[in-house]
């Protein structure tokens, strides 16, 4: 952790503005729960991609924090890949309230059906269903 701070902390600033360097950083500030400046480095990114959304909803949810993963979530305006409804899932399974099950739902109605062969999207797609108690709709996609 302390390593990876410092890095962070001498890091040239013309690569700040580099959106792969940016969302490791990310990453690993999630991974050491040092949530506050990872949201600090996201607010400060002029352009973000599906892959530094999906870094910071995988963060608040290894954090334990399934709202603001939600919150981050329903501001993704560019298109979603496989790894960001997986994370979205198990989120709205973890979370397992009346917006969770909307969302959750919603998001597995419009999901492209390419994504419905993908072994790992369908499980936590079932997971969420099973957490809902809607174990019809978990048996229609197995």
């Amino acid at each position: 952790m302390k390593t990876g701070k410092k890095l962070l902390a001498e890091m040239p600033e013309n690569y700040r503005n580099n959106n792969i360097t940016s969302t490791s950083a990310i990453g690993m500030l999630m991974k050491f729960g040092d949530v506050e400046s990872a949201e600090r480095i996201f607010r400060s990114m002029k352009t973000k991609n599906i892959i530094t959304y999906g870094a910071m909803v995988k963060g608040y949810v290894g954090n334990e924090m399934f709202e603001k993963a939600l919150n981050i979530f329903e501001k993704i305006d560019t298109e979603l890949d496989d790894v960001t409804y997986t994370i979205v899932f198990n989120c709205c399974a973890k979370l397992c309230n009346d917006r969770a099950m909307k969302i959750g739902k919603k998001l597995l109605a419009e999901m492209p059906e390419n994504y419905r062969n993908n072994n790992i999207t369908s499980t936590s797609a079932i997971g969420m269903l099973m957490k809902f108690g809607d174990v019809e709709s978990a048996e229609g996609i197995f």
